[in-house]
C-alpha cells in the first residue's frame, strides 16, 4: 500500500471554480492539492516547478489555452491530464483535441445541484484513478502486474480460425477514447466484421467522438442509431446516456437503441450491450476489453466465455488505469492480455 497522497494541480481561470474543485478533492485524505495556475502559461510553469501527479485543466483559458497547455506539458513533464469540458458539440471537439495532445481523460464541467454530489464523486475516484501511477512514480516503485497477470504475452489457447466470427465488441472507460481510435486505426478499409462500441462517455460528446473516428480510422464510424443492420467493416459506437443491445433480424442483428433505466450506473454500459451479443452470437463473439475504472464489462465477459466467444483485454503497461481489464482477467475470463498497440495488428490477424 502506497503510504503517499495523490498531488494535484489545478487550472482554470475561473477562481470559483478553482477553489470548488479544491474543496471537492479535499473532502479526499488520499488527495492532496499543491498548487493553481489561472491559464496555460501559468499551469506549464507550475506543472515544472511542483510536478504533480494530475493536473485538472479547463480547455479554454486566457494567455494559452488548454490544448496548447496539454501538449507543451506532455512533451516537457508527462504528467496525466484530466480535462474539464462543457457539455456541447464545440466543448466536445475542444475536447478530444485536448485528449488528441496528451490529456488521458475529461469530465463535464457540470457541478449543479441535482448532479453536483454524484458529480462531485465521480472527480475524487478519476483523480485517484489516474494519479496512482504518478504517485508510486514519485516514490520510485516499478509498477508491476499481479504474478498471475500476463501482461503482454497472449495466453496459449487453440488456434483462432478466420471467419470463426460474427462481430467484434469493444468496451472502454478512462482512457478509451484514444485507446479506441488507436486500435480502430490499425484496421483495413475492407475490415471483415462488423464492430460495436461502447465507451463510458455523455449523450454530448458521442456523435463529435464517432464523426472524428469516422475520418481518421479506414473502417466506417457512425453513433448507431435504432434500427441499424450490422454491416462488415462498419464499427457502431453506443449513443451516450442510452444502451445500445442486438437483437436478430432475419439472418442477420439489428441494433436498437433503449433508455436507460435509473438502476443502470453507466448509461451506455459494456455488461448490457456485449450481454445482449452473447444471447445472440455464442461462439461468434470476440470481445475486447480496454482502458477503464471498474468493472463494466466483466458480467458479460462471463456470458460470453460460456457461450464459448473470446475475450482479449488490455494490458496493465498499456492502460490509463486498469480496472475493467483487470477485473476480467483476474476473473480467468481473458483468453488473450495484449499490449494497445498489438490489439489491432492481433486483430486483423484473427478475423
Amino acid at each position: 500500500m502506497i503510504a503517499s497522497r495523490v498531488r494535484v494541480l489545478i487550472v482554470d481561470d475561473s477562481a470559483f471554480f478553482r477553489r470548488r474543485i479544491a474543496s471537492i478533492l479535499g473532502t479526499d485524505p488520499a488527495i492532496e492539492v499543491v498548487g493553481f495556475a489561472g491559464d496555460g502559461q501559468s499551469a506549464i510553469r507550475e506543472a515544472r516547478r511542483l510536478k504533480p501527479d494530475v493536473i485538472t485543466m479547463d480547455v479554454e483559458m486566457p494567455v494559452l489555452d488548454g490544448i496548447s497547455a496539454v501538449k507543451r506539458i506532455v512533451a516537457e513533464n508527462p504528467t496525466p491530464i484530466l480535462m474539464f469540458s462543457s457539455l456541447t458539440h464545440e466543448g466536445a471537439k475542444a475536447t478530444l483535441d485536448a485528449l488528441e495532445a496528451g490529456a488521458v481523460d475529461f469530465l463535464p464541467k457540470q457541478f449543479d445541484s441535482s448532479t453536483g454530489q454524484e458529480a462531485s464523486k465521480l472527480l475524487v475516484r478519476r483523480v485517484l484513478a489516474i494519479g496512482t501511477r504518478g504517485v508510486t512514480r514519485r516514490l520510485g516503485t516499478i509498477i508491476r502486474p499481479q504474478p498471475s497477470v500476463k501482461p503482454v504475452e497472449p495466453r496459449a489457447v487453440a488456434p483462432v480460425h478466420r471467419g470463426s466470427y460474427k462481430l467484434v465488441a469493444i468496451g472502454a472507460s478512462t482512457g478509451g477514447p484514444v485507446a479506441i481510435q488507436t486500435l480502430l486505426a490499425a484496421l483495413p478499409s475492407d475490415f471483415s466484421l462488423p464492430i460495436i462500441i461502447v465507451v463510458h462517455m455523455p449523450a454530448s460528446f458521442t456523435p463529435a467522438y464517432a464523426e472524428r473516428l469516422d475520418t481518421q480510422c479506414a473502417v466506417s464510424v457512425k453513433e448507431a442509431v435504432d434500427g441499424d443492420l450490422l454491416r462488415p467493416g462498419h464499427a457502431f459506437l453506443a449513443p451516450g446516456g442510452k444502451q445500445m443491445i442486438l437483437e436478430r433480424r432475419g439472418e442477420g442483428a439489428v441494433i436498437r437503441i433503449k433508455e436507460s433505466t435509473s438502476d443502470q450506473t453507466y448509461r451506455p454500459c459494456v455488461d448490457v450491450s456485449f450481454g445482449s451479443a452473447a444471447r445472440l452470437m455464442p461462439r461468434e463473439v470476440l470481445a475486447i476489453i480496454l482502458t477503464g475504472m471498474g468493472a463494466d464489462g466483466k458480467q458479460a465477459a462471463r456470458a460470453l466465455k460460456e457461450g464459448g466467444s473470446t475475450i482479449w483485454s488490455q494490458s496493465e503497461e498499456s492502460c490509463v488505469v486498469y480496472g475493467m481489464p483487470q477485473a476480467v482477467e483476474k476473473a480467468g475470463l481473458s483468453d488473450r492480455v495484449l499490449a494497445l498497440a498489438d490489439i489491432g495488428p492481433n486483430l486483423i490477424k484473427a478475423v
